[in-house]
Order: structure tokens, then C-alpha cells, then sequence
């Protein structure tokens, strides 16, 4: 089969080449996949895309012409691909949804400790030989209650990590996992009241027409002054431009997030050379109680080979006309 990778990353295609076993007839673009660079899967079987590549109505109907029949992406969350007209084009459609969980609830928490404990002011001082203790009073997360928005395969990781640091933990879903809550000593409450309760709020729910904007001004206003949220969900369940408010107003205290709104133009590469003109990014970076990481949460080792591996699986399954298991498509 050919397939066109796009939004090769140079880190990701080592990994990619061995899960291939060289069975496959593969090209790596640098490219995101947008309506205007469609053409580019022109004579391939397959395409395999990443977040940020657009796989709109527009893109797809495009795919369809070009004879892309498979897609698979590289990625857990697919609110970038439109599932009902990939359907009705007739696409085999795959995701990658197990790849690794803990790596991103790992860096969620990797994110809380370094807001909370001052990590990045600490060593900008330690380098400039200031070794004042002043500016870096953080909390213990012993007794702290967090709540987790979401709690998929990824929040259900954050919840069990943070019941190993003493935390009291209460959670909201659409669908809740009695199971899980009773066996982690877990409590679903409403999303109102996980939101009075919270000393810190995890975003961990997936992006689509119920939570996009989720985290809102009205929502903040019955927040404490002092919550932490940290998001390793999609930069669009939160209202960047209401959470910049809030913050500069202190009416919560820190954000951490591994994803922003509108990062697909923008992570992934290298900009110091030609900084973007976007003035919510810059009032994001320029604000101390921030902390932002370029969407790299799932990359390590373990998540990237998990990734390359299910991305063939999916495609040697479409090869011998199985069904992959990981389908979004029935």
C-alpha cells in the first residue's frame, strides 16, 4: 500500500520506519493536510495524519477525488477529521487511542508541580545567582481536593496519580465509571460543584460541540481565587480570551496547558525566526502564572512507538480486508 504521512516529524519517523517493517511504500511530508495541499496524497492509497492536520469536508472531498480511500491518525483525539462526510464518502477512518495515557497525565502533572512550586522562576533566579526563597512559595498537594473533567483513559491515570499524593479527587463525565470512582475512592459530582469544590481542575475531556469553550467566564466566576487548572485536553475547551482576563485579574491563580486554541499553524515548528502575530499567545507568554508546553505530552519513547506500531496495525488491517479495531467508523 502507499501512504502518505503528513506532518512528519523528524523524531517521529524513525519509529514510524520500524513499525512499517519495510512492507509498505511510504512518504514523509513535512506538510500539515489542508485543502491546499490535498493533491500532495494524489496516487496514494492511504494518508496518515496528525492534531493539527485539517481533515475538513472540504480536504476530504478532495482526499476522495485524489483516491485516498484509508485514514488513520496518529492521535487519540480525532474532532479534527468530519467522521459523518468521511462516512459518506466511504473512507475506513482509525485512530490511535491507547497509545499512552500515562505519558499524558504525566506531563499534566509534570505541569501542576512545576507552576506550583515555582520550578521555571527558580531557575531563571538560580542562574541570575538569586537565591531568594520569596517568589517561590508553592503549596503541598497532600489534602488538596482536584477535580478532573473527564475521566477517560487519560483522567482515570491523572486521578490515580493524584490519590498517590494524598489528594481528595472528584471528578464529572457524561459517563461515569462507578466501578472505577468506588476502586479509587473517586467521587462524580456536577460540573458546577467540581468547580467550587477544586483547588486544582484537570481538563482531560475530549474536544467536540459540548465542550468547546467549556471553560468560560461564567464557569471561572465560581471558581476559587486560588485554582490551578491545567489543561492536556484541546486548546479549545477553554476561552483563551475570558482565561486571560481571569488571570489578569487573579481570579484564578495559575494555568498550565500543554495545548492553545490556535496552535495549528504554530506547534510543532520552529518560529523564533519569524515570531507569529498573535496577541493572545503573547499575553499568554508574557503572564508569570502561565506555563505552556508546545502539545508534547504524548512524546516519549513508549507513546511514540505505540503510536507507530497501532498506525500499521490499522493500515495492514485495511490491506487484508479486516477491520481494525481502533475504527471510527462503523
Amino acid at each position: 500500500m502507499k501512504i502518505l504521512i503528513y506532518s512528519a516529524k523528524d523524531f517521529e519517523i524513525p519509529f514510524l520506519e520500524k513499525a512499517n517493517k519495510d512492507i509498505h511504500q511510504i512518504k514523509y511530508i513535512p506538510e500539515r493536510l489542508t485543502s491546499k495541499t490535498a493533491m500532495m496524497a494524489l496516487g496514494f492509497d492511504a494518508v496518515s495524519i496528525f492534531s493539527a492536520d485539517d481533515a475538513s469536508s472540504k480536504t476530504l472531498r478532495l482526499l476522495k477525488e485524489f483516491g485516498v480511500k484509508y485514514i488513520t491518525l496518529r492521535s487519540a483525539g480525532y474532532d479534527n477529521i468530519h467522521l459523518k462526510i468521511a462516512q459518506e464518502l466511504g473512507f475506513k477512518v482509525a485512530n490511535t487511542p491507547d497509545y499512552s495515557p500515562h505519558a499524558i497525565a504525566e506531563h499534566a502533572m509534570a505541569l501542576l508541580l512545576a507552576l506550583n512550586r515555582k520550578l521555571i522562576i527558580s531557575n531563571q533566579q538560580f542562574n541570575d545567582y538569586n537565591f531568594s526563597l520569596s517568589n517561590l512559595i508553592g503549596f503541598d498537594l497532600n489534602n488538596k481536593t482536584v477535580g478532573i473533567i473527564g475521566t477517560g483513559r487519560i483522567g482515570k491515570v491523572i486521578g490515580k496519580i493524584l490519590r498517590g499524593f494524598g489528594c481528595n479527587v472528584i471528578a464529572t463525565d457524561i459517563y461515569e465509571d462507578i466501578d472505577f470512582a468506588k476502586t479509587n475512592n473517586i467521587q462524580y459530582v456536577s460540573l458546577e460543584n467540581l468547580c467550587q469544590q477544586s483547588d486544582i481542575i484537570m481538563l482531560s475531556m475530549p474536544l467536540n460541540s459540548k465542550t468547546h469553550y467549556m471553560i468560560n467566564a461564567d464557569l471561572i466566576h465560581l471558581m476559587k481565587r486560588e485554582v490551578y487548572i491545567i489543561n492536556i485536553s484541546r486548546g479549545a475547551v477553554v476561552n483563551t480570551l475570558e482565561l486571560i482576563e481571569a488571570l489578569q485579574w487573579n481570579r484564578i491563580a495559575a494555568y498550565g496547558s500543554d495545548v492553545y486554541e490556535y496552535e495549528h499553524d504554530l506547534f510543532f515548528y520552529d518560529h523564533s525566526k519569524d515570531k507569529p502575530d498573535d496577541s493572545l499567545l503573547k499575553q499568554l507568554i508574557d503572564l508569570p502564572n502561565v506555563l505552556i508546553t508546545p502539545h508534547q505530552a504524548f512524546a516519549t519513547t513508549e507513546a511514540l512507538t505505540n503510536i507507530a506500531e497501532t498506525t500499521f496495525y490499522n493500515i495492514n488491517c485495511w490491506q487484508q480486508n479486516m477491520v481494525s479495531k481502533n475504527e471510527l467508523i462503523p
